[in-house]
């Protein structure tokens, strides 16, 4: 793996594998793949974000979303793509507004803060509201940070793994499109977040690869609960770095 652009071969291959874990996690479960690579890749390129995010979930949304499509919620969706939509301005302003040194401590602390609100929140069935909602708030987060899946994973934490997979991939689709063609017309889409990306495109086929001999064999609580364990102690460690 070449060094490239000043990015060294040790921190080229750190970013490896965790997109090659958070693939596969997200290939299981549904969410996590931000959880985990942001956090890294705020430790260690925070330049990165979000844009480093957005453009590899793409590609792994796109196979987990043709993979389970029979289980698409597709009102939840509408109104979740809604909520995205109004959502996304808010995460541009604050992208704006905080400088690239202090993204370190909002990132830490949305994910400390959004993996804290998931593990606490008691069983219940969202409505039109809660999916407009945590649209917006997915909005504001994965513009700003590249981490907007806990309040899907939020909403859907009850339904069937299946359901929660394919729902939440159609939508961060949806969100990660509308994200990228704002950053794009506001220039703050660069070569140097996007070749590292392109970079880490054989690590993410390797860990959705690898999950698909396991995800209907997993209903998803447990590794739910293991990826918000893990975006908690990545994020704390966020948190201290910045």
């Amino acid at each position: 793996m070449p060094e490239r652009a000043g990015m060294s071969v040790a921190v080229l291959a750190l970013l490896a594998l965790a997109v090659a874990v958070a693939s596969f996690v997200q290939g299981v479960t549904g969410v996590g793949f931000a959880l985990i690579v942001a956090p890294v890749a705020g430790l260690v390129e925070p330049s990165l974000l979000p844009v480093f995010l957005l453009v590899l979930m793409i590609p792994l949304n796109l196979y987990i979303a043709g993979r389970e499509r029979g289980s698409l919620d597709r009102a939840g969706a509408g109104w979740i793509t809604a909520g995205r939509f109004a959502g996304t301005f808010g995460g541009l302003w604050v992208l704006v507004a905080v400088p690239v040194g202090q993204l370190n401590l909002l990132v830490g602390g949305s994910t400390v803060l959004a993996a804290v609100v998931t593990l606490l929140a008691p069983k219940f069935t969202p409505g039109r509201g809660a999916f407009l909602a945590a649209g917006a708030i997915t909005g504001v987060t994965e513009t700003a940070t590249g981490v907007g899946g806990p309040p899907l994973a939020l909403v859907y934490q009850h339904r069937p793994a299946a359901v929660l997979r394919s729902t939440v991939a159609v939508c961060f689709i949806a969100g990660e499109v509308i994200s990228l063609a704002v950053l794009l017309i506001t220039g703050k889409v660069g070569a140097d977040q996007l070749w590292p990306a392109a970079v880490m495109l054989p690590a993410l086929v390797l860990g959705a690869g690898l999950s698909r001999f396991v995800h209907h064999r997993l209903d998803g609580p447990l590794m739910r609960l293991l990826v918000q364990l893990f975006a908690i102690v990545s994020g704390v460690a966020l948190l201290f770095a910045g």
